[in-house]
Formats: structure tokens, sequence, C-alpha cells
């Protein structure tokens, strides 16, 4: 049976996450210790304790990252290998980690500042994002086009993240024009999702351009595992990380085509590695056929490591 590791993005993260982790392994410790030293700033206290930055984009970023490779390096050490990764939006960066393609110092550091971009591009309240339910994408996709066009503001699809869900995010007023027009065509559901901006849309092109400049000069190796990319859904060329990861900051991001890929790659085991189980959520409204795991403290380690066996 093929395995692959998905990794959370941002949204999953909550006080407490990696605490029993940390406590109970050193090589998750270290990564923490790792992740502090680079940063500035104590990595630990952001996640354990109750505070106000762990929501602010610029420590959100890190903060997962820092307890999805912890978690990964426990999971390694027990054994559990993977055939291929993904990662949904900021989780990419946690999957090139587990390829060997990014240094987990070079990534920490990265998404510090692409969380520092991506909040200065989009400031809270200059856009929104809205969860559309049970409707084709071709006709949100239109509708997008549409409104896009009639009032020359900025909406467009930003998650693929289930058949039934694909979330847009734009300019607020061209948003909820929108779902105004989808609500007439008979879609039902929608859902405005209490995010910090609207990312993975146009609006964040300067922070995609900022990005592109800091990727410049961080070393990355050829990837030991296929990773499968937010941004084309297919597997990620060794010459092309540097473009797809600046893209993917104001591109859609392709996560069940990305998950139909990786079962075409033979993949039928699927464990998510990193806080809360989202993506696994996901999954089973993407294909009910694939066994799901999610690894995020002792308990689920445990449970994952016995279904494996």
């Amino acid at each position: 049976m093929k395995t692959a590791f998905l990794f959370s993005g941002q949204g999953s993260q909550y006080t407490g996450m990696g605490q029993e982790i940390h406590n109970h392994f050193k090589v998750a410790r270290d990564v923490f210790t790792e992740a502090s030293d680079c940063l500035g700033y104590d990595m630990a206290k952001l996640c354990f304790e109750k505070n106000q930055q762990l929501n602010l984009t610029e420590y959100t970023q890190p903060a997962i990252l820092t307890v999805s490779t912890a978690i990964l390096t426990v999971v390694k050490a027990e054994g559990l290998v993977a055939e291929a990764v993904a990662g949904l939006s900021l989780g990419e960066y946690t999957a090139l980690v587990a390829s060997e393609a990014l240094s987990f110092s070079n990534a920490v550091k990265l998404v510090s500042k692409r969380g520092k971009y991506m909040a200065e591009c989009a400031p809270h309240g200059t856009g929104k994002m809205v969860a559309i339910m049970n409707a084709d994408s071709k006709v949100i996709e239109d509708s997008c086009q549409k409104i896009a066009s009639e009032t020359g503001k900025i909406v467009a699809p930003a998650n693929y993240n289930t058949p039934q869900q694909i979330v847009i995010g734009g300019e607020t007023e061209a948003v909820d024009e929108v779902v105004k027009y989808l609500h007439d065509l008979g879609v039902r559901r929608c859902i405005a999702l209490n995010v910090s901006g609207p990312f993975h849309t146009p609006l964040l092109k300067k922070a995609a351009l900022q990005l592109g400049k800091e990727l410049a000069n961080v070393p990355f190796s050829n990837m030991k595992i296929p990773v499968v990319a937010n941004t084309t859904a297919q597997v990620m060329q060794d010459n092309e990380v540097v473009n797809l990861l600046e893209r993917q900051v104001m591109s859609p991001v392709k996560f069940y085509d990305s998950i139909h890929t990786l079962r075409d790659l033979g993949v039928t085991r699927f464990i998510e590695i990193g806080p809360g189980k989202v993506l696994t959520g996901f999954m089973k409204k993407i294909d009910k056929t694939l066994a799901t795991n999610h690894i995020e403290d002792i308990p689920t380690l445990k449970e994952t490591l016995a279904n494996c066996q």
C-alpha cells in the first residue's frame, strides 16, 4: 500500500498544538528549538500559551510549519515512510521539507516572511473569502469572471477543496456580488470564512513578487520523493519549485485535483500530519475509498501506527 503524507495549512492553528509531541520526543523539541533560534522568539511559548500572536499570519505560518515538521520527525523516527507528499497552501512548505528539497531552517524563515508579505499586502478588512457549497466549478468560475468583468474588481476561485466546496476570494464588493448572482442561480449555501485576507487571489500579487525575491536566494535540493504542487496539481519538477511557490501565493489551490494525482500515482493511504484534521475531512468528501489517518498528538500517533502495521 503506497502512502502519502499531507500537511496542514493556515487556519488549523490552536493553542497547545504539538505540545504532547514536543513533551514526549526530543527530536520534536529539537525542531522547536531550531525554529526559535532562526526567528528570535520562543516557538514553544507561541504555540502552547494563550497569546494574540498565534492568529497573526506572520506568526501563524511558521508556527504551523514547526508543529507539522516536529510531528514529521517523530513519524519518521517511528518508521513510517511516504512515497509522495502534498500540503495545503502553507503545508506545501512542509511537504518540501519532507521531500528534503528544502531545509527546515530555510523553510521556517521563508514562511515567516511569506506571512508578513501576505498580511501587509491584504490587511484585514480589504477583502473576503466565501466557501461555495454544492455548486459546479464551471458555474462558480463563470460567475466570478462575469462579476469581475462588470465591476472591474478582483474576485476569483481561491481554493478547490472538494468537489462540493470551492472557496472564492477577492475584493469584498465583488465577492458579495458573486454570492448574490449564485443565489439567483439557485446556489443556497455560501459561507463567509473568518480569515485574515483573500489569499490565493490576484490581490496577493505584490506579496508573490516580494516572496519571489526571497526564494531566489534560497538553496533547494533535488526532491527525494514526489511533491504534488497546489498550483498545477501535478508532480513538481526540481527546476520549477521557485516559480510554483511564488505563483502559489496568488493562484488557486487545487487540492482535490492533487489528491486525484496522488491516487493516480498509486497512493491508497493518506496521513495528515499537523494540527487539526481539516484535510482528513476533505478526503472523505473527495474519495471515501481511500484510507485516511491524521497525526497531531500521542493518541492519534498511536492509532495511526497501529493502522499502518
